[in-house]
C-alpha cells in the first residue's frame, strides 16, 4: 500500500478558516438582499449537512469490542507461558535464561463489530480474530462475553461469531447495491481502544480492488473517506438511515494510520458469506482455471476493442474447466452471464460469486471474433479458499535464537550462509530422545521448507497451535547431516519417535 503524509500548518489553517468565513458573510449578504424574506428557510436546511445524533445513539449499542486473545503454546515445558526456564536452559545461560526470547507469548488483537441478531450472532473481520485461541466481545454496557467461532472466511475477510445472549439490540442491514458515491456515511468502532467512537464522511468510488491483495479480487470493495483506524476493524459502515451496508476492514496507507482512503466490505457481500457459513460452514466459490489480466490500452487497439476492457487469459491451469474448454491463451474473456468484465479482478469477482457446479456463459473475443463458451464451474482449490484462519504474526526482525523448550531444543542460524541449525539440545528432552543432534541442518519442519529462524518460528508456532503443543504431537523435521538427509519426528512431549 501507498501513502502520503500530509501536514498542515496551524496558521495556513486559520487562513483557510478566516477566507471561508468572509465568503460566507458576503453570500448571506447578497442572499438577503435577493431573496423574499417569506421564503426563507430555516439555516440547518440551508446547510444540508446531516445530524447523525439520532442515528449514533439507535445504533451504538449495536457495535460492539472484539478481542481476538492467541493464547499459543509458550513452547515452554512447564506450561508457564515461558515465564520459568528449564534447568538445561539455567545450565547453558545462567540468569539470562529468563530473558531468552519466547517465540510464543499470548499476543491480542483488537476490533469491532455488530450485533448481527439478537440471539447473539456477531459480524466481524476475519483478520481481527486471526489466530485466536479464544475471542472475547465486549459490549456497550460492559459485559464481556466468550464468543463462539461459527465460521471463517479467509478470502472475504469475514467472521461470523456467536455469543450466549439474548434480547441484544441488533442492527438493520440496508441494501449495498443501492450506495452511490456522494452519499454520506458513518462508522462506529473501536479505534486505538477508544470505544464507540463516531467518524462520518462520503462514498467515493464502488466496486473497488485493492492493489497488492492476493486474496481480495473477490470482494468489490466500497471506497469512502470515514476515517477509519487500527481497531475499527470489522465495525459497521452506515448509511444516513441507519442502516448497515458495509463492513470496514481496510485502509490505503503505509504508516497504518488513516490517510484519506478507506475501504468497506459491501454488505450484500457479507450476507451470502453468512448465509454459506451458516448452510454448509464454509465458503465455496466457483473456479473456472485460467490466469487472466487486464487488456491495455496497447492491447484494445491492436485487437480492434473499443477500450481496455476484458481480461486476458495468460494460463490455463491442467485439469481445469478451463481446460477442457475451448479456451485458449491469449482469449479475452469480455462478460460472465452477460455481466461486462473490467479487468482480471473483475472477473476472478464474478466468478467467485457463482457456486460450484454452476454454469458460466462467457463472451470470448478470439482471433477477431466474439463467441459465446458454457462452462461448468469447478471449486476453488482449498489453499485458496481461506488464508485467515492460523496466521502467526511475522517478526520485525530476525531473532538471534529460538527456544522450543517442548522439544527442549534451540534453533541457530548457520554459521555461514543462509539456513537453520539445531543449536544446543536438552539431553533428556524429545528432540535427543529423537534422535537429532547439534548442528543439523533443518531443511523443512513437518513438510514446509524453512530457510530463516523466522519461517521456522511460524511453522513451529502453527504446529503448536493447531495441535495444542502437547500430548504425543509428533512434529517431523527434515535434517542434513554429514551430507545425507535424515528425517526425524519428535513430540511435544512423550512418546518421542526417530527415523532415518
Amino acid at each position: 500500500m501507498q501513502s502520503l503524509r500530509l501536514s498542515s500548518p496551524r496558521l495556513a489553517v486559520w487562513h483557510v478558516l478566516a477566507l471561508v468565513a468572509l465568503v460566507a458573510v458576503v453570500a448571506v449578504v447578497l442572499l438577503a438582499g435577493c431573496t423574499d424574506p417569506e421564503d426563507q428557510r430555516p439555516a440547518e436546511q440551508v446547510t444540508g449537512l446531516p445530524d447523525f445524533t439520532r442515528l449514533v445513539e439507535a445504533n451504538a449499542a449495536s457495535v460492539v469490542n472484539i478481542t481476538g486473545v492467541s493464547s499459543l503454546p509458550s513452547l515452554s515445558a512447564d506450561g508457564q507461558g515461558g515465564d520459568s526456564r528449564h534447568d538445561w536452559l539455567r545450565g547453558l545461560f545462567g540468569e539470562r535464561a529468563d530473558e531468552l526470547p519466547g517465540p510464543l507469548l499470548p499476543q491480542e488483537n483488537d476490533g469491532s463489530g455488530f450485533i448481527l441478531s439478537e440471539d447473539g450472532y456477531i459480524v466481524t473481520n476475519a483478520h481481527v480474530i486471526d489466530g485466536a485461541s479464544k475471542v472475547f466481545v465486549r459490549l456497550i454496557d460492559g459485559r464481556e462475553l466468550v464468543a463462539d467461532v461459527v465460521g471463517i472466511d479467509g478470502i472475504g475477510d469475514i467472521a461470523l461469531l456467536k455469543v450466549d445472549a439474548d434480547g441484544l439490540p441488533s442492527v438493520s442491514l440496508g441494501d449495498s447495491d443501492a450506495v452511490r458515491p456522494g452519499q454520506w456515511a458513518l462508522a462506529i468502532g473501536s479505534p486505538y481502544g477508544f470505544d464507540q467512537t463516531v467518524t462520518a464522511g462520503i462514498i467515493s468510488g464502488l466496486g473497488r480492488h485493492l492493489p497488492g491483495q492476493s486474496n481480495q479480487p473477490y470482494v468489490p470493495f466500497i471506497q469512502s473517506d470515514v476515517a477509519i483506524n487500527p481497531g475499527n476493524s470489522g465495525g459497521p459502515l452506515f448509511n444516513t438511515r441507519g442502516q448497515v451496508v458495509g463492513i470496514n476492514a481496510q485502509i490505503f496507507t503505509e504508516s497504518g494510520a488513516f490517510n484519506g482512503i478507506s475501504f468497506a466490505i459491501p454488505i450484500n457481500y457479507v450476507v451470502d458469506v453468512i448465509r454459506q457459513i451458516k448452510q454448509n460452514g464454509e465458503v465455496r466459490r466457483g473456479f473456472l482455471g485460467v490466469e487472466v489480466r487486464g487488456v491495455t490500452r496497447e492491447l484494445a487497439d491492436r485487437i480492434g476493442l473499443d477500450a481496455a476492457r476484458g481480461a486476458e487469459v495468460v494460463r490455463i491451469v491442467e485439469g481445469s474447466p478451463a481446460a477442457d474448454s475451448s479456451i485458449i491463451d491469449g482469449d479475452i474473456i469480455l462478460a460472465v452471464n452477460d455481466i461486462p468484465i473490467a479487468d482480471g479482478a473483475g472477473l476472478t469477482e464474478a466468478l467467485g460469486s457463482l457456486p460450484p457446479g454452476s454454469e458460466a456463459t462467457l463472451d470470448v473475443l478470439s482471433d477477431g471474433e466474439t463467441r459465446r463458451v458454457v462452462v461448468t464451474l469447478g471449486e476453488l482449490p482449498e489453499p485458496e479458499r481461506s488464508q485467515a484462519s492460523t496466521t502467526i504474526p511475522e517478526a520485525e526482525q530476525e531473532p538471534e535464537l529460538v527456544v522450543i523448550e517442548t522439544l527442549g531444543m534451540i534453533l541457530r542460524p548457520l554459521e555461514e550462509g543462509t539456513g537453520v541449525r539445531i543449536g544446543e539440545l536438552d539431553p533428556k528432552g524429545p528432540a535427543t530422545l529423537a534422535g537429532l543432534m547439534p548442528g543439523d541442518r533443518v531443511i523443512s519442519i513437518d513438510r514446509k521448507r524453512v530457510e530463516t529462524l523466522s519461517e521456522a518460528y511460524r511453522e513451529i508456532a502453527r504446529i503448536a497451535h493447531n495441535r495444542g503443543g502437547k500430548g504425543n504431537d509428533l512434529v517431523l523435521f527434515l535434517v542434513e547431516r554429514d551430507g545425507e538427509q535424515r528425517f526425524f519426528m519428535p513430540a511435544f512431549s512423550g512418546n518421542p519417535h526417530g527415523s532415518r
